[in-house]
């Protein structure tokens, strides 16, 4: 079982005739999963030839489902374009936008986050690395070849502790990791999956990455406590990050005494969270509670 994502998945990539959308569509295929076209309204009609495929561009996101059936698109767009892009892909009723691209500006980020919901469109992201069902499906940026299928679930604000959690626990492996992206708006919450988690019958435990900055990892806590019976373990990245300043994502940033790595640490420990000091920790943690 898997998470938002399976192999049945059918990808669309916005952004495919990029250099970045080039290079990870590649990335995509020889993971196993099935790009089925991309979009480039200026290039619709065309093709893009990888290493043992030829990938179908098409003009629109309506028109690239009509053709193939895609549910998922990943979006590889600049940050100027990316509302317009989302907003395209949500009114042609794709079932989940994944949104990698950075520096989007807050008010389109709440913008779209808000019209996708109202379309019955979910989004990952933005600034993200996407979302991996490892020997299923890889929609995004997250490396296919550093775990393996099995039975923890992954949550993260980072992607590169998403990364090294994924590498750590690689003899375990994983149901699906789900880089949630670190800026102040985002469309997926760790809510959403540990919901999701909880119903998946195959994830044993949870892992979940947070960061200083918000309440995120407050109300992940909240939830926990009423609605999740599977263990979680957690880590929290921050705890040296000096007051008032934004580091690494738009989102991680520290004002007085909201925001900080201890609250959120405290907060989740409350609920019966096991809460690594290193990410390395957490990954034993994570083996103590599995028994792995």
């Amino acid at each position: 079982m898997a998470v938002f994502l399976t192999k049945e998945s059918k990808i669309l990539v916005q952004g495919m005739t990029g250099a970045e959308g080039v290079k990870h569509t590649r990335r995509m295929l020889a993971a196993g999963t099935e790009v089925v076209g991309g979009v480039n309204p200026r290039k619709a009609g065309q093709s893009v030839d990888f290493d043992d495929r030829s990938v179908p561009v098409f003009g629109s996101v309506r028109e690239g489902m009509e053709a193939t059936g895609a549910d998922v698109s990943v979006l590889f767009v600049p940050p100027a374009f990316a509302k317009a892009a989302v907003t395209e892909a949500a009114d042609a009723g794709i079932g989940l936008a994944v949104v990698i691209t950075e520096g989007i500006p807050v008010h389109d980020a709440v913008a779209f986050t808000s019209y996708a919901k109202d379309k019955g469109t979910r989004i990952i992201g933005p600034n993200c690395p996407g979302l991996i069902s490892p020997g299923q499906s890889n929609a995004g940026i997250i490396p296919a070849d550093i775990t393996k299928p099995g039975r923890i679930g992954l949550v993260s604000k980072s992607g590169t502790l998403t990364y090294q959690l994924m590498y750590e626990l690689r003899n375990i492996g994983f149901s699906s990791c789900v880089g949630i992206g670190g800026d102040p708006v985002i469309g997926t919450t760790h809510i959403d999956c540990l919901q999701a988690f909880e119903d998946d019958p195959d994830t044993e435990l949870v892992v979940l990455i947070g960061e200083i900055g918000g309440d995120a990892e407050e109300r992940a806590a909240a939830y926990i406590r009423e609605h999740v019976t599977k263990p979680v373990v957690g880590y929290v990245a921050g705890f040296t990050a000096p007051e008032g300043r934004t580091m690494g994502h738009a989102g991680a940033i520290v004002s007085g005494s909201s925001g900080t790595a201890q609250a959120k640490k405290e907060a989740l420990e409350a609920v019966g969270v096991r809460v690594g000091s290193t990410p390395t920790e957490t990954a034993r943690l994570a083996l103590e509670a599995i028994g792995g």
